[in-house]
C-alpha cells in the first residue's frame, strides 16, 4: 500500500512548496490538495451538516497554482487533486491546466475529481445542482478528447465545441489517472463508467468501507470491469486503521494534515512517516 498526505493549502497554512519538499524527503508517495473556488457566505455548516464549516474552505489557494509550485521544487513525489471540482471549471481550460502541470512535473499528476456537495457554490458557476453529475461526465469526456487529439472536438448536451488545437498534451498516456471521489452511489456509478480508480473517505456512504468496496467491485464486475485501485482519502492515521486498509487491499492511504504553520504540521508529518515505517 502506498501512502500520501493531504492538506488544505490555506493562505495561513504552511508554505506548499516547503510541504512538498518535506513530504518527499520523508518518502511519501503523493501529496494531495483539495479545492474550493470560493465559499458562499450563507454556507455555515460542513458537507454533512454535523458541524461548522472550517475556515480553510474559505481560504484555500488555487489548486493548480499550488500543484505547479510543488512540482517546481520536487522530483519524485506524485501530486494529486483531492478533489478537483469539475463542475466549477471550464473543461477546455481545465484540460490545459492538468496537461500543463503533468508536463512540468514530468508525469506526476493524479487527477482526483468530484461533482461537489455545496449547491450554491456550484450554481454560482452557472451549473444547475441537479445536473452536476451529467456535467462532470461530459466535461471529463471532452477533456479526454482534448488530451488525445491534435484536433479535438466534442458535441454533447452540456459541453459543445468544434475542432480546437490545445497543447501541451499530458506526459502520462492517455492521460493522468482519473480517480473519482465520493461515497454515494452516484459517485460509484461514475467511477465504474469512466474512472481509473476510486477515492472514498474512511467513513461515509452509510456503510463500512469493506461493504462499500465490495459493492463497488460488484458494480465493476457487472460492467465487465476488473476492480480498480482504491485510495482512502483523509485517514487520521493509526496502526489499527492502516492494518484494516491493508486487509481490504486498499492501494493508497492519504493521511490528513492540519492546515497550520510548519511548527504544527511537521510533527504530524513526522508521526505519519513513523507510522508508514512501521508497516515495513
Amino acid at each position: 500500500m502506498e501512502f500520501g498526505v493531504t492538506m488544505f493549502a490555506a493562505d495561513y497554512a504552511m508554505d506548499v512548496a516547503e510541504l512538498g519538499r518535506e513530504s518527499e524527503a520523508r518518502g511519501f508517495e503523493s501529496l494531495w490538495f483539495p479545492e474550493h473556488t470560493h465559499m458562499p457566505v450563507a454556507t455555515t455548516l460542513n458537507s454533512t451538516g454535523s458541524g461548522p464549516l472550517a475556515d480553510e474552505y474559505r481560504r484555500t489557494l488555487d489548486q493548480f497554482v499550488v500543484l505547479a509550485a510543488v512540482a517546481a521544487v520536487t522530483q519524485t513525489i506524485k501530486i494529486g487533486t483531492g478533489i478537483c471540482l469539475i463542475t466549477q471549471r471550464d473543461p477546455i481550460l481545465l484540460a490545459k491546466e492538468v496537461a500543463s502541470v503533468d508536463h512540468l512535473s514530468k508525469g506526476r499528476v493524479i487527477f482526483g475529481i468530484g461533482a461537489g456537495w455545496n449547491r450554491p457554490e456550484i450554481e454560482n458557476h452557472g451549473v444547475p445542482y441537479a445536473r452536476r453529475w451529467r456535467m462532470m461526465r461530459e466535461r471529463v469526456a471532452a477533456m479526454k478528447e482534448i488530451w488525445a487529439n491534435d484536433e479535438a472536438e466534442y458535441h454533447g448536451e452540456l459541453v459543445n465545441f468544434d475542432k480546437i488545437n490545445s497543447w501541451p498534451k499530458p506526459v502520462q498516456k492517455p492521460h493522468p489517472p482519473i480517480i473519482v471521489g465520493g461515497d454515494g452511489p452516484r459517485a460509484v456509478d461514475h467511477m465504474v463508467e469512466y474512472g481509473d480508480g476510486w477515492l472514498p473517505h474512511p467513513t461515509g456512504g452509510g456503510a463500512s468501507l469493506e461493504d462499500r468496496i465490495k459493492a463497488a467491485n460488484e458494480k465493476l464486475a457487472a460492467a465487465g470491469r476488473q476492480p480498480v485501485p482504491v485510495t482512502v482519502f483523509g485517514a487520521l492515521g493509526d496502526d489499527a486503521e492502516i492494518a484494516e486498509y491493508q486487509r481490504l487491499g486498499v492501494a493508497r492511504c492519504v493521511l490528513r494534515l492540519p492546515p497550520r504553520q510548519r511548527d504544527e504540521v511537521l510533527p504530524v508529518l513526522d508521526r505519519f512517516a513513523a507510522l508508514v515505517a512501521r508497516q515495513g
